[in-house]
């Protein structure tokens, strides 16, 4: 069998597919041949130091970072480029769009519209960009709300909710585009401690759902019990991947034992 078949059946196995991808910022390589593979219904946790270059790779598989080498396919198709004989060529601002509504991605700072209610921020995106019937959209709505638990809160604009309130309007917004993948960065940093529970929540459920899931935190307990696969990196580079089992009670490498014991 040739490699390229093989490559192309890993990409059907896997529903994201990272090849020896590269990234720099200048003179600064933040992403050095990172490869990974995130199989259809698991959960993915990346792990490392700040500035290893977790979140940054999140950002390049919904390209609102471009690569400067490597691929990344999600469900089997390019992400972000296009394919023309030996050469790519970076899609156009709409069909980078279209590919990004099979992507939901949480971010740590929540970036709901204050002058639209947790309802209508929902529905924004479905309206908006597939153009979908309002009525049917505010239904679909108001049962997210209700899946993160905020059904009497639909009536509710941002500042009157608290910043766990927020972010699960933000997870419930992303749903609205029926994604097939969602990326979470780091989406309790910006919570206070007794609100991160009620956002964990709602992310263990939706992995017990099968969402395919890719998420950069460093709630370790939640690693430990929802990932399917934790990656840890530092310096641009994976330097483990396991199972939670793996990692986290027999690391390989000197450099993951150090992380997992500044983070206990």
């Amino acid at each position: 069998m040739s490699p390229q078949i093989m490559m192309q059946e890993r990409a059907v196995e896997s529903l994201v597919e990272i090849r020896r991808v590269r990234k720099s910022y200048g003179a600064h390589q933040v992403l050095r041949d990172v490869s990974l593979a995130v199989p259809a219904g698991s959960v993915t946790v990346l792990l490392g130091p700040s500035g290893s270059g977790k979140s940054t790779l999140l950002r390049c598989i919904n390209h609102l970072e471009t690569i400067d080498g490597g691929r990344i396919l999600v469900d089997g198709e390019l992400i972000g480029y296009r394919q023309d004989g030996a050469k790519t060529h970076e899609m156009t601002p709409r069909q980078i769009a279209k590919q990004r509504r099979g992507i939901g991605m949480v971010f740590q700072r929540f970036n709901l519209f204050p002058h639209l209610t947790a309802l209508e921020n929902v529905c924004e995106a479905p309206v908006g960009v597939m153009r979908q019937s309002k009525a049917q959209v505010r239904e679909r709505a108001r049962l997210l709300l209700d899946r993160v638990g905020l059904a009497d809160f639909a009536g509710h604009y941002p500042a009157q909710l608290s910043g766990g309130q927020q972010q699960r309007v933000a997870i419930a917004r992303a749903l609205a585009m029926d994604p097939k993948l969602m990326l979470f960065d780091e989406p309790t940093s910006a919570l206070d401690p007794e609100l991160v529970g009620d956002v964990l929540d709602v992310m263990r459920e939706l992995a017990q759902e099968g969402m395919t899931m890719i998420v950069v935190t460093h709630e370790i307990g939640f690693a430990r019990g929802v990932a399917d696969q934790v990656v840890f990196m530092d310096g641009g580079v994976v330097v483990e991947a396991g199972t939670p089992g793996d990692v986290f009670d027999n690391p390989q490498r000197q450099r993951t034992q150090s992380f997992l014991e500044s983070v206990k």
